[in-house]
């Protein structure tokens, strides 16, 4: 029988792109977002314009019956939205988060999925070991962002104790790609600096910080596949999704230039950075046989292009 599968925030990034893979394994999607997809049209069965902070519009979603929930939706951006909107974030990803929960166990949903963050981590010095999940106790996260992720991973656990379903968590690590937000306010480190390379006209560009700041960054596709892989394993504790590929801020700025075959200056202001570093193990995931298969270096030469037509007008 055709599985049903429904996903909460289809119509943002990594949304939209799991529900392009989901259709595509023969999945029947219904996708639900308060928002159309940014672009393109949707390729889920069927789409629902609704607002997840109301647990009446939660419980309408689950009408019909589901085999899976994946739970993406949440009210978030990139560093400068994280630390300019603490309130508006707590707030209503929290509603979300329970009312989909809620919801999920009430319609008795075998599989659920919660997308968490890697913003559960404390603050980590450069050159310091990796961090396996366990290590998010005793918790410290460096914005509110990361303690909602850690009350929300709280939440759907305890709804899989009590047997409402089987859960599967995922910590993400930054996620890029072609159809990402790329300006606004919202966009990611990669986003931002594409954008702002490909309308730079004197070869500088305005970066936070000093450069020195570590990333992982994992790409669309890759994030995805593990997502899947998470999905249909056996492990029911919160699961680091990234890659071992950790760089600079100062490094990102090099091959975005490298991909825009462009001569670029940073220019280092003070800005909303977050943590110093980043380094997590990938041991957990990599038990379901999932191995990333875009380097940073060719993620980034795909992401490029599409933005540099975005800001073409193209």
């Amino acid at each position: 029988m055709t599985k049903r599968a429904l996903v909460c925030g289809a119509g943002g990034f990594i949304g939209s792109h799991l529900v392009r893979r989901l259709t595509h394994e023969g999945y029947w999607v219904r996708g639900i977002d308060v928002k159309q997809p940014g672009w393109g049209t949707t390729e889920a069965d069927e789409f629902v314009i609704a607002d997840l902070r109301d647990p009446q519009k939660a419980a309408e979603a689950l009408t019909g019956g589901f085999d899976e929930v994946y739970q993406l939706a949440a009210d978030m951006g990139g560093m400068g939205f994280i630390h300019s909107a603490e309130t508006q974030i707590m707030h209503n990803s929290m509603l979300i988060n329970v009312n989909v929960a809620e919801a999920a166990a009430r319609a008795e949903v075998a599989r659920y999925f919660l997308a968490s963050s890697v913003c559960v981590y404390r603050d980590m010095q450069l050159g310091e070991g990796e961090l396996s999940e366990r290590d998010a106790y005793p918790a410290m996260p460096d914005n509110e962002y990361g303690w909602e992720k850690l009350y929300a991973e709280r939440a759907v656990a305890s709804y899989a104790r009590e047997g409402h379903f089987q859960a599967r968590i995922a910590r993400f690590q930054n996620c890029y790609g072609p159809e990402g937000t790329w300006t606004g306010g919202r966009e990611k480190a990669p986003a931002a600096l594409c954008r702002k390379v490909a309308e730079s006209s004197d070869g500088t560009i305005e970066v936070w910080g000093d450069g020195s700041a570590v990333r992982s960054f994992i790409y669309v596709d890759d994030l995805v596949t593990a997502v899947l892989c998470l999905m249909r394993s056996d492990i029911d504790e919160p699961t680091n999704i990234g890659t071992r590929e950790y760089v600079s801020i100062k490094k990102l700025v090099e091959l975005v230039a490298s991909a825009a075959d462009k001569s670029i200056t940073p220019v280092w202001v003070p800005g909303p950075v977050g943590v110093q570093n980043r380094n997590f193990s990938n041991d957990r995931i990599e038990t379901t046989g999932f191995q990333p298969t875009v380097s940073l270096s060719e993620g980034i030469s795909r992401t490029y292009p599409w933005i540099e037509r975005q800001v073409r007008g193209g």
